[in-house]
């Protein structure tokens, strides 16, 4: 089961080199990261990161290096592990440069990442969780709630956004993977949620841990119309 499971964003704007004037408001959100990551680090000496992207279902090795070029600064990071792997580089998809950054100078000795299809089915991802929740490992899961909190958010204003965070907000705050695991791709995919199916992966590694769960840490907030949610949960 996993050792302790922590949820982050996935905003270029954690990064203090890219955050530019959004630094000051996003501040908060920023402490929350570090304070989630430092305490899985803690918990649990490797981690698998678990994010989606276009690329669909595979695993990246722990080692491989990126860059935050394509974001606006050429920030490098690595995986936590061995040597880089050959083929990622700059491409390494947001989510994972994401927990590579996180995880840096937390003192972790490996992370390992689990990518999965934005329109993942649910099945596939509870199982997925299921299958990564069989060792003791930290479950580091990067994904946004909707973009459309706002007329100004990414995509636009959409009514639906607030309850649809407000499913997740509570699921987190009390530690309870079945409503993450009731979340329907296509309301999701509709209101920009990047995180659906890896907190759906969350889900069935929670469920397969055979005990209840309780967050250590939450924060969520909605700057420039983006739901961003952090969380910690430790075994209850």
């Amino acid at each position: 089961m996993p050792a302790t499971i922590a949820v982050l964003p996935q905003p270029p704007l954690l990064v203090p080199e890219l955050a530019g004037n959004a630094a000051v408001e996003t501040e908060a959100l920023r402490e929350a990261c570090r304070i989630v990551v430092v305490k899985l680090a803690a918990a649990a000496s490797s981690w698998v990161a678990v994010g989606a992207d276009p690329g669909g279902r595979r695993t990246v090795a722990p080692g491989t290096t990126g860059s935050f070029a394509g974001y606006g600064r050429d920030v490098p990071v690595a995986l936590p592990g061995p040597e880089g792997t050959p083929g990622e580089g700059t491409a390494l998809p947001l989510p994972l440069l994401i927990a590579a950054w996180a995880a840096g100078g937390t003192g972790v000795g490996s992370v390992r990442g689990e990518l999965v299809a934005p329109d993942a089915d649910p099945d596939d991802c509870l199982a997925l969780g299921a299958e990564l929740g069989a060792g003791e490992t930290g479950l580091l899961v990067v994904g946004d709630g909707a973009a459309m909190h706002t007329p100004k958010a990414p995509g636009g204003f959409d009514d639906r956004a607030e309850a649809f965070d407000a499913v997740v907000a509570a699921a987190l705050d009390a530690g309870d993977p079945e409503p993450l695991a009731r979340l329907e791709p296509e309301p999701a995919a509709s209101l920009w949620a990047a995180g659906r199916a890896p907190w759906q992966v969350l889900a069935g590694a929670a469920r397969a841990a055979g005990h209840g769960w309780a967050a250590a840490h939450r924060h969520s907030s909605t700057p420039y119309g983006v739901a961003y949610h952090v969380a910690l949960w430790e075994p209850a």
